[in-house]
């Protein structure tokens, strides 16, 4: 009786965390790691810099990441309810520091560098925002209630705001979307988003989109109206899924990305995957990321309490939404949105918080294990 007594007070960092979902992730990190070098290497050599430089720097945030990963794997989920709002204050913080000091690229300001490093603040909203929401849906899916709108709603709208003014509207459509499917699987009325989703689609097309961000919705429909204008870096991404073929034209061989395809290494690399790889590579992007789906899902379910479940949710949800979205853009089934690819295209900040949200999913997976095992013990 002691014995069994023992084993039921076994802590979840003895417990198998998911192994499947641990085999896809690293997958997609060993993969990323390739194809940023084959992506960012000729780049590096016309810039004079040491052609590993992208895989260094990104090898660094997969480190940092991985550290996380197995804190966080091993770190109770339920705790991370208590810091929650400190978490999402640091956010907001960060997203503040990035408008009044934030480094501009290519007329967007999101970069936050503090001394060698540098972060994407917007990157970190998205455990923020699942967080919030999880913390507060667990028990009902009320939004009429001043303690949810205190607690969640208000530093949600917050970080939205800022991160909307950066400008970067592809974010701001990822954290809604994440949050509409926390709230639907927490039991809210699904009619109450459709009635929402119709009074601001025509206000944010008619008011809230920039030019640019506008002129990508014409180019989407018609890139050949302006092939060496805007709708130059989709027609080169077809080209690089063209030539690619079913079997690809072999590692390092890609000549899209020599000097035809900007943003090789970070919003179209998927396309150099496709020319280097060819349908098969492509393929096998999507089954990891439907296995991590899948995988996050399954976690979600098995859960025992509500809180779990919503977290799980919405970290697979973040993930995989976002990989889709990017696989989506480069083979031109969607507007351009600049996401990046989770695990595979390069930014520090992106691998780092992929990665310490995979470890959330990790220690929920294990808790779920002790239950079923020590469940059945106390049963018999």
């Amino acid at each position: 009786m002691s014995y069994l007594n023992n084993q039921d007070k076994m802590s979840t960092q003895n417990m198998q965390a998911d192994r499947p979902l641990m085999v896809a992730v690293t997958f997609l990190v060993v993969i990323g790691l390739m194809a940023i070098f084959s992506a960012s290497a000729p780049k590096c050599i016309d810039m004079g810099l040491n052609p590993a430089r992208f895989l260094i720097q990104q090898i660094a945030g997969v480190i940092v990441g991985v550290i996380g990963l197995k804190f966080l794997a091993n770190f109770h989920y339920k705790k991370l309810m208590t810091y929650t709002l400190p978490f999402a204050a640091f956010v907001i913080v960060m997203l503040i520091l990035v408008k009044v000091c934030g480094t501009t690229v290519n007329g967007a300001q999101r970069w936050l560098n503090i001394g060698p490093l540098s972060l994407q603040p917007s990157e970190f909203a998205k455990p923020a925002v699942v967080m919030l929401l999880a913390g507060v849906f667990y028990k009902d899916a009320k939004i009429f209630d001043n303690n949810k709108i205190v607690t969640a709603f208000i530093p949600i709208l917050i970080m939205v705001g800022l991160i909307f003014t950066q400008p970067n509207l592809s974010m701001v459509l990822l954290l809604l979307a994440a949050s509409v499917a926390i709230y639907i699987c927490a039991g809210g009325s699904v009619q109450l988003i459709l009635f929402s989703g119709a009074l601001m689609i025509p206000l944010l097309l008619l008011k809230g989109l920039k030019g640019y961000q506008s002129s990508r919705i014409t180019t989407w429909l018609h890139p050949e109206a302006d092939p060496l204008g805007a709708g130059y870096n989709i027609i080169q991404s077809l080209v690089a899924f063209a030539s690619g073929g079913l079997y690809g034209v072999g590692y390092g061989s890609s000549k899209q990305k020599l000097a035809w395809l900007p943003e090789a290494h970070t919003d179209f690399i998927y396309a150099v995957i496709g020319e280097e790889h060819g349908f098969i590579g492509c393929l096998l992007i999507i089954c990891l990321f439907w296995t991590i789906l899948q995988r996050g899902f399954i976690i979600a379910v098995k859960c025992q309490d509500m809180y779990g479940k919503l977290l799980a949710l919405g970290l697979t949800f973040s993930i995989c939404f976002q990989g889709f979205l990017n696989m989506w853009v480069a083979s031109s089934f969607v507007p351009a949105t600049g996401v990046p690819m989770p695990f595979i295209s390069y930014g520090g900040s992106s691998v780092m918080v992929s990665l310490w949200m995979v470890g959330i999913l990790l220690n929920i997976s294990k808790d779920n294990v002790k239950k079923v095992r020590f469940g059945n013990v106390r049963s018999i």
